[in-house]
């Protein structure tokens, strides 16, 4: 898709291709600005070279205002999800202890499987599955 935007904005030339550069941009952006772990280095380059061509091709001023327009609508998504988030634990006590207690959960198992990599002769306990035991009819 990356190549796919660097080719239809090269196409579209300097003048048509202004009013779609914030659209072309937003998932350049996202790409440059991850930070998950199975981040491909191969597509951050290619953002990147677009994102170069990009501003030989429209200039550095009209690239600018369209890169940091795209830049301050994904602060403002954030920041909203935060927000969100916030108010969720406020009105939603019960989801947001669910969370918690998962978080934790996984907090725990990691550490377990760290300390398992770290000394291999080292078991950590693991939590067993109670659902078969869930399941039987208990009376």
């Amino acid at each position: 898709i990356f190549k796919f935007l660097g080719a239809i904005s090269v196409d579209l030339g300097e003048d048509r291709i202004k009013p779609y550069l914030p659209t072309i941009l937003t998932p350049l952006y996202r790409e440059l600005n991850s930070n998950y772990a199975e981040q491909d280095p191969t597509l951050k380059n290619l953002s990147q070279e677009i994102i170069e061509l990009l501003k030989k091709l429209v200039g550095l001023e009209a690239f600018s205002l369209a890169f940091s327009s795209v830049q301050k609508q994904a602060n403002q998504k954030r920041a909203m999800r935060k927000k969100q988030r916030a108010l969720q634990t406020v009105a939603n006590p019960d989801i947001a202890a669910r969370r918690k207690l998962k978080r934790h959960k996984n907090k725990a198992e990691t550490r377990k499987r760290k300390i398992e990599s770290l000394r291999p002769t080292y078991k950590a306990k693991r939590h067993r599955s109670h659902a078969l035991k869930d399941l039987a009819m208990v009376e």
